[in-house]
């Protein structure tokens, strides 16, 4: 039986844990801190699932295979966690975003529909549209809760065979001989394989220091509804905001209190590390999130009754390092997924036991190779 240590079990860490011992193999899976925590990105109440994809048509595949897993994951845990809502894209009909959306989704042949100024103002007044704009209505688009989705994938595969450790920081990992050795908490563990899934802390570890891979402040707010039943899954979808003044990712209410936005056009700051995470924001980028909702959500109150910031591990090029990693051997690394791997974790995870168990994948991840971004 090979056995496969994963380091990190944030989302792709917890998929990767779960294919492995689903496939037989003996997992051990380390941990700083516990499953479903709110240090990294695999938190924070909501996250996106959409298959016209702004990044290309190449991850449609993908997506569609964790849409089927994302169900295998829900039946076999007895939890919900994907809501299918719908998903829009809004801004001018030329912006860049709005052309990849469109364009995906017709290379792809993919079910989707561009709704006019007056049609976006009718079906989904809890935006505010400004003349001239459009929205691309995705119905493959919906809503995933984060904490429950890592949660049920570490029970189903502890019920497979997997050892879970958190709170287990590694402190060193060496490669040997045979295979690798990891220290964690003053204890030597021994593996054949591994996988290294530690998101933003992936600099700390001394086999993937060379990677470009940065550490970066996520911030979400969220808007208490005036109606909130209109600010429901069922009445309004995902949306990814384009406008002049403001963008930005907007969640509909899962607590039946309020939205939740994620700006994007007040940028990522970088952080000298993920432990380094402020707990809250600053009042200029908070006024600035408040005045995006004013503007371009009308049904909500502007001033956030939370706020949640995350740390993200991004690449140059907003692009995943997915495969073996370079210089080692008996190593697979999956880190650097820019703020859109969440979607497609099941997939990568299945990726990632293909990678550790039969040294490569049906699936097409040439685009995601290590090496790309090395000199």
């Amino acid at each position: 039986m090979t056995r496969v240590a994963v380091i990190g079990t944030g989302v792709i860490g917890a998929m990767t844990t779960w294919r492995l011992a689903l496939r037989g193999a003996d997992v051990l899976a380390f941990d700083t801190h516990g499953p479903g925590h709110d240090r990294g990105s695999s938190a924070g109440e909501s996250r996106i699932f959409r298959t016209a994809y702004k990044e290309g048509a190449g991850y449609v595949p993908l997506l569609q295979r964790a849409g089927a897993l994302w169900r295998e994951l829900e039946d076999r845990s007895g939890s919900t966690l994907l809501t299918m809502c719908g998903g829009l894209t809004i801004g001018a009909p030329d912006h860049p975003d709005i052309l990849a959306v469109r364009r995906c989704a017709e290379e792809a042949g993919l079910d989707h529909e561009v709704l006019s100024t007056d049609q976006a103002r009718k079906r989904f007044p809890q935006h505010e549209i400004d003349d001239g704009e459009v929205m691309v209505l995705d119905p493959g688009a919906g809503v995933l809760r984060p904490e429950p989705c890592v949660q049920a994938a570490l029970r189903c595969a502890e019920n497979s065979g997997a050892r879970l450790l958190p709170h287990h920081p590694v402190t060193d990992v060496t490669e040997t001989d045979t295979g690798w050795r990891i220290t964690s908490n003053g204890t030597e563990f021994d593996a054949d394989h591994v996988v290294f899934a530690p998101g933003p802390w992936a600099r700390q570890l001394a086999p993937l220091r060379d990677l470009p891979v940065a550490a970066r402040l996520i911030t979400a707010y969220w808007f208490a509804a005036r109606d909130v039943a209109a600010h429901s899954p069922q009445a309004l979808p995902i949306a990814i905001r384009r406008h002049p003044e403001a963008g930005f990712s907007c969640f509909p209410a899962l607590d039946g209190v309020a939205i939740k936005i994620v700006p994007h056009h007040l940028g990522w700051p970088d952080l000298d590390g993920p432990d380094d995470l402020p707990r809250s924001s600053p009042p200029d980028h908070a006024r600035a999130a408040s005045a995006a909702a004013a503007r371009l959500l009308p049904g909500v109150v502007p001033h956030p009754i939370r706020i949640g910031t995350f740390a993200e591990g991004f690449t140059p090029d907003d692009h995943a390092l997915l495969g073996p990693l370079p210089g080692h051997h008996r190593a697979t690394v999956m880190t650097g997924f820019s703020g859109h791997g969440f979607k497609l974790a099941p997939a990568f995870g299945e990726i990632g036991a293909d990678l550790a168990l039969d040294g490569g994948t049906s699936h097409d991840i040439a685009p995601l190779d290590p090496n790309r971004l090395l000199p």
